[in-house]
């Protein structure tokens, strides 16, 4: 089958689902068409079917693909794999082509649909002309893994268990064992030149410095900006549990005792780091998680829009809501106290300091409702969302919360994903 005809099927089956599941609410039209134009956006707008049964998912106004929002774009079509054939094969191809990137360059967060020498900027740091940027980022290497597991818990398919996949599993416990001890084992750098503090990291891009915790080191957080302390706490949880898969698979699949028994061994030195240097005693709230540290006393409170986050938590599957230190985060970050949590004349929620002052994001304040225990402020977080898209019905990066026309990226793929996902789980009754 060409790819044109793939994409055109691919097409197709979007619009019915999205048709289908809109019929639910038609009748409120701003969440109706916000939620179809939210459902196809991924597919209609930011997908290419490859040669070699490969997915290219770019994130969508810049044409290169990130490792973690390629696979935060595809999460709401998930639990229709098994429904529809070529949603199937979309996100085998999406995997496959991800496990050839890692392969590629396991420190890269982006890459270029071929081997063209594009780049977002000429950096110093080992590169390479697949490469659109170099800025290591630890869930960038989550985010595939845990693709091919929801792949693989809705499909059954083996097939997906390929040797570059396991290769690519090695690559990964490798480079992460290596970067428990950045200052004295890891030769990665990155230097940006002429840009803001947050695009490059210091000490000739080798990032602040840090001690031992156990934990795996990361240069730069989910939003593409420098860490401040080398450990973040939410990618790190979030390579906890993408291990305890990797573990899994390693066992029962490729039946590789030695390669699991080092994943495993590894997943529980990160659990420990994250036990011992993660939580923080404070006056307010009692313990809490830190969002970064550096193991020499030094910890950063706060949190930021972009997932892995301490608001996803439960959500990565880490931790359930109830856990009694997520609680007490929560309460954290959803507070003034956070400094990136705003509250405006027209919305209250967790922004970044990768956009301007008091914007909120549209993927935090998913997030929130994602994992708010009560209907009602799932409820109200929605209308909220639909109240703040400065009548696009697509979703943005971050919005000022006084006056939401103010806002940064038009769309965003991502966004719209994380948004329909939430209102299929709100009207589907499903725990997306």
């Amino acid at each position: 089958m060409s790819t044109d005809r793939k994409q055109q099927r691919l097409n197709e089956a979007i619009s019915e689902i999205a048709e289908r599941i809109s019929s639910r609410f038609k009748e409120n039209q701003k969440l109706h068409q916000s939620f179809i134009n939210c459902f196809e956006s991924t597919a209609k707008t930011t997908t290419k079917f490859l040669e070699e049964d490969e997915v290219f998912v770019f994130t969508g106004d810049i044409a290169a693909m990130w490792l973690r929002d390629s696979s935060a774009q595809v999460v709401h079509y998930l639990p229709f794999l098994k429904e529809y054939d070529i949603l199937e094969e979309f996100v085998r191809g999406l995997i496959k082509r991800q496990m050839k990137y890692i392969l590629i360059d396991p420190y890269a967060n982006a890459f270029n649909e071929t081997a063209n020498g594009n780049c977002w900027e000429v950096d110093i740091t080992e590169t390479n002309p697949w490469n659109w940027e170099r800025k290591y980022e630890v869930d960038s290497l989550c985010y595939p893994v845990w693709l091919l597991h929801e792949y693989y818990e809705r499909t059954g398919n083996r097939e997906i268990f390929t040797p570059e996949v396991k290769r690519a599993f090695e690559e990964i416990i490798r480079l992460w064992t290596k970067e428990q001890n950045h200052e004295t084992q890891s030769d990665y750098s990155f230097v940006r030149l002429n840009c803001p503090p947050s695009d490059t990291l210091t000490r000739e891009g080798k990032g602040e410095p840090t001690a031992y915790t156990g934990m795996t080191w990361s240069g730069f957080r989910p939003s593409d900006d420098a860490c401040r302390y080398g450990y973040l706490i939410p990618a790190n949880m979030f390579a906890v549990v993408v291990l305890g898969y990797m573990e899994n698979y390693l066992r029962e699949i490729y039946e590789d005792t030695e390669l699991a028994e080092q994943a495993a061994k590894l997943k529980e030195s990160i659990e420990e780091g994250i036990r011992q240097y993660g939580i923080v005693e404070t006056g307010e709230y009692g313990k809490v998680y830190a969002y970064e540290t550096d193991g020499l006393g030094n910890y950063n409170l706060m949190d930021d829009a972009n997932v892995p986050s301490l608001l996803s938590i439960p959500w990565l599957k880490y931790r359930e809501k109830e856990d009694s230190v997520y609680e007490n985060t929560r309460r954290f970050i959803l507070s003034r106290n956070n400094p990136y949590y705003y509250e405006g004349t027209a919305a209250k929620g967790i922004g970044s300091p990768h956009t301007p002052d008091q914007y909120i994001w549209h993927i935090a304040l998913t997030m929130e409702g994602l994992t708010a225990a009560k209907q009602e402020d799932k409820l109200r977080i929605l209308n909220t969302l639909l109240a703040t898209d400065a009548d696009k019905m697509v979703m943005h990066e971050g919005f000022c919360c006084n006056e939401p026309k103010l806002y940064t990226r038009e769309w965003f793929a991502w966004a719209n994903s994380l948004f329909a996902l939430f209102v299929m789980s709100l009207y589907e009754g499903q725990n997306y």
